[in-house]
C-alpha cells in the first residue's frame, strides 16, 4: 500500500488533475490525499475574515465568484453527463451551506466549518472523474475518521481503528480518495491539522496503515539545498535522514509540513518529494538512513520575534531560567531559540499572540527589550557541528548583524538570527560559500 498526496497546485487545474490521474492509476493500491484546488483555502480564509468583521455581503460576494468558478472547472471537467448532475448538486450544495453560515455568529467553530470545505469539494470532484475515466476508485470521508484528541494531538489508535473499518466496509478499489488537513476534534466538531497539514494527514494515515512508501507530489522536485525563490542555481537533494528534514521543514523549508516526517519516522516508513509537473525526477527520498556528512541545505524562517532578558538577580541566582519558561509555558507561547550569559538571556517567538502580557509579566523582574523583523536562517546537515570546516562559514558573515547563534543545541542545525532585511543576502552568501566548486563544507 502506498499513500499519495498531492497539494493545492497538483489539484489547481484541469490540465494539474489529469496529470495526477495518470500518476496514480499504475495498478499499484494507493490511498491519494487530496488538498484543497489551488486558491480555495485563501478564499475560503477570506471569507470567515469578512463575517468575522461584520461585512457579511463580502463575504457573500467571493462566494458568489467561487461557485462560479467551480462551476466552470466541473464543467469542462465532468463530460458524464450523470455524474455532472451528481456533482454539480454536491458544489451547489457547498456553497449553499458557506452563504448560509454568513450570517452566523464567529467562532473558531464556524472557522473550522468554512475553510474545511476546500477539500471536500476538491475529493468530490476528483474522485467522480476518477470514475468517469473508468478507475477502480473510492471516496473515504476523513471526517469519519481522523479525530485530534484535547491536546491537538492525532488521536492514533481512534484513527486506526476507524480508517481500517472503513476500507473494510467500502467496496475494494485501486485506489481510495480522502481529503487531508480537515479533522474532527474531541468534542467531534470540524477541527483541522493547521495550513499545510494535508502532508502530517498522508503521514498519519501512512503509519497506521504500515504503508510501504509515503509520497507528497507539489510543484518542486524535492527538497533544494537553499530557497530558489531567492537563491539562482539551487539544486534539488536526493536523500535526508528524518532528523535533517524535519530540522529543514521547522526552520522554513515550504515544502514540508514541520511535523510530517514524525508519524512515519518510528516505523522506517519512507518519505518521497516528488514534483507533479516532472514525475520523472527522484525528487527527495526521507529515511532512517544518512547519506554524507557536512552542510546539505540552507533554510530561513521569517516573522521572528527576539526579546532579550536582563537582570543582575540572574548572576548566581538558581530558579531564573524556570521563571522565565513558565511565563511562555503559561501563555502557549514555543520558543525557537535561546543563549544565555551570566545575567541576561535572549530567545525567539514566532507567535506574538500574547507577548504584550508576557512582556508585561517579565517587566516585574527584569529588564526587556523587544526586537521583530528577525528571521532565523538555518543551516542543516548531519553531524555539521563536528565537521572540522564548519566554523569557518561565519567568515562570510562578517558584514551581515548577526543577533543570535545557536551552535550544538543539536548536532544536524546551526542556526543564525538575523534582521529580515539582510536575509536575501545571507542566503545568497552562503549559496556561493557551501555549495559552490570546491567547498570543503559539504
Amino acid at each position: 500500500m502506498l499513500v499519495l498526496k498531492f497539494g493545492g497546485t497538483s489539484v489547481g487545474s484541469i490540465e494539474n488533475m489529469i496529470n495526477v490521474k495518470k500518476i496514480i492509476t499504475d495498478g499499484q493500491k494507493k490511498v491519494v490525499v487530496l488538498s484543497a484546488m489551488s486558491g480555495t483555502t485563501n478564499a475560503l480564509v477570506k471569507i470567515s475574515e469578512y463575517i468575522k468583521s461584520g461585512h457579511p455581503e463580502d463575504a457573500l460576494i467571493v462566494i458568489d465568484a467561487l461557485r462560479n468558478t467551480y462551476n466552470k472547472t466541473i464543467k469542462a471537467f465532468i463530460t458524464n453527463q450523470e455524474l455532472y448532475k451528481t456533482v454539480f448538486v454536491y458544489v451547489n450544495a457547498v456553497f449553499n451551506t458557506l452563504e448560509a453560515l454568513v450570517n452566523k455568529p464567529y467562532d473558531v467553530l464556524l472557522y473550522n466549518q468554512i475553510v474545511a470545505q476546500g477539500e471536500l469539494l476538491s475529493t468530490f470532484i476528483f474522485s467522480h472523474y476518477l470514475q468517469q475515466e473508468g478507475v477502480s476508485a473510492s471516496l473515504l470521508p476523513a471526517l469519519e475518521f481522523m479525530r485530534i484528541d484535547k491536546t491537538n494531538e492525532p488521536d492514533n489508535f481512534y484513527i486506526q481503528q476507524n480508517l481500517n473499518r472503513i476500507i473494510a466496509e467500502t467496496p475494494k478499489s485501486e485506489i481510495y480518495i480522502t481529503q487531508g488537513f480537515i479533522s474532527r476534534d474531541a468534542d467531534g466538531n470540524i477541527a483541522n491539522l493547521q495550513r499545510g497539514g494535508s502532508d502530517y494527514t498522508a503521514t498519519i494515515i501512512g503509519a497506521v496503515l504500515k504503508a510501504d512508501e509515503v509520497q507528497i507530489w507539489t510543484d518542486i522536485d524535492g527538497f533544494h539545498n537553499n530557497d530558489p525563490r531567492f537563491v539562482e542555481h539551487t539544486k534539488a537533494i536526493s536523500n535526508l535522514s528524518f532528523d535533517e528534514s524535519a530540522e529543514l521543514a521547522y526552520f522554513g523549508a515550504k515544502i514540508l509540513h514541520p511535523q510530517t516526517v514524525m508519524p512515519v519516522s518510528v516505523f522506517d516508513i519512507p518519505v518521497r518529494l516528488k514534483n507533479t509537473m516532472a514525475p520523472d525526477a527522484h525528487g527527495t527520498l526521507i529515511t532512517n538512513q544518512v547519506h554524507g556528512e557536512g552542510i546539505k541545505a540552507i533554510a530561513a524562517k521569517d516573522g521572528i520575534t527576539a526579546i532579550k532578558i536582563k537582570s543582575v538577580r540572574m548572576l548566581l541566582a538558581h530558579g531564573f531560567l524556570k521563571k522565565v519558561f513558565e511565563i511562555f509555558e503559561r501563555y502557549e507561547t514555543a520558543i525557537d531559540m535561546i543563549t544565555t550569559s551570566e545575567i541576561a538571556v535572549s530567545l525567539t517567538i514566532d507567535n506574538t499572540t500574547h507577548l504584550d502580557a508576557i512582556v508585561d509579566e517579565l517587566n516585574k523582574f527584569a529588564v526587556v527589550e523587544v526586537d521583530d523583523y528577525m528571521s532565523i536562517v538555518c543551516l542543516v546537515g548531519h553531524a555539521i557541528i563536528f565537521h572540522a570546516d564548519t566554523p569557518n562559514l561565519f567568515q562570510i558573515l562578517q558584514d551581515v548583524s548577526v543577533r543570535m547563534i545557536s551552535y550544538g543545541g543539536s548536532n544536524n542545525n546551526i542556526s543564525l538570527l538575523i534582521n529580515t532585511s539582510d536575509k536575501v543576502e545571507t542566503l545568497q552568501k552562503l549559496q556561493r560559500y557551501v555549495f559552490e566548486s570546491g567547498s570543503v563544507l559539504v
